[in-house]
């Protein structure tokens, strides 16, 4: 048993875990978190409800909330990822620690993906101790376990790819500000440009918006998919030559490859690139 927690907490996934998690900051994080999601979710049934005749909360309202939550919770994973984990190595570096870390045993496997896990498992704490809130929407009904199952898979997928990149970006800049606006770029272009060059594609042709093309921009945009993993008729709409495909299906498929190359750029660059002697 000793041997397994050996191999699973390596040394810096442990420091790592330390630092993070026993200081004041990592609860109080948490807490701010919440209170901004509990707040914006209350006001949102709140002015529902203040606009029905019965003063209660409909099953329509209840979906709407759902969707109003998990897409407000995609934004907040989207700004915090990059501030988690863009700064891992290159604050190394800028202490002048990273050499240190170099000179252990850890192999750069193990050092880019503790880190990785380390930063990510503070986000993923935060989002799981929102689940509670989801009980709001259970108790009105109009929601089934599984949307918001798929929901929860699906951000902690996004957190990994945005975790990578910000790995990556702070693996291969010096600085840790360039490394953040490098990785907060990354995830305005696959927030922005998707959608932007989606809606101009859709409508270069003569008959209107090609919903086809439409569909296949989307599929690289996470708010988009979020939508279609809520409300499954939005991909059938678009994919209609093509029901079996979902927008999901393309944007796991093609976000995995690029996760896994940053990933293993990120390990190739951590340590120094020595010269070959003619």
């Amino acid at each position: 048993m000793m041997n397994s927690k050996l191999n699973w907490i390596n040394p810096v996934l442990e420091k790592e875990f330390r630092l993070r998690m026993r200081t004041f900051r990592s609860p109080l994080s948490i807490l701010v978190y919440l209170l901004a999601i509990g707040l914006i979710a209350l006001g949102f049934a709140y002015i529902n409800m203040s606009n029905m005749q019965a003063g209660v909360l409909s099953t329509t309202k209840s979906s709407e909330l759902f969707y109003f939550l998990s897409g407000t919770q995609l934004v907040l994973i989207a700004f915090m990822t990059p501030g988690l984990t863009a700064g891992v190595i290159s604050g190394e570096r800028e202490k002048q620690t990273l050499n240190m870390l170099l000179t252990t045993q850890q192999s750069s496997e193990t050092i880019i993906l503790s880190k990785l896990f380390a930063s990510l498992s503070f986000m993923l704490l935060t989002v799981v101790a929102t689940m509670p809130l989801y009980s709001i929407v259970f108790l009105y009904g109009g929601v089934s376990p599984k949307q918001v199952l798929s929901v929860f898979v699906f951000y902690v997928f996004v957190m990994l790819l945005f975790g990578a990149v910000g790995i990556f970006f702070s693996t291969v800049l010096k600085k840790t500000v360039i490394s953040i606006i490098a990785t907060y770029g990354f995830v305005l272009f696959v927030f922005g440009f998707t959608a932007l060059a989606g809606l101009f594609f859709a409508n270069l042709g003569r008959n209107g918006i090609d919903e086809d093309v439409l569909g296949y921009f989307l599929s690289f945009n996470p708010m988009a998919v979020l939508v279609s993993l809520m409300v499954p008729d939005f991909a059938k709409q678009l994919f209609k030559g093509h029901e079996p495909l979902q927008m999901w299906h393309i944007f796991v498929a093609s976000y995995t490859v690029l996760l896994l190359l940053f990933i293993w750029l990120s390990v190739r660059y951590l340590r120094p690139i020595m010269k070959r002697r003619k």
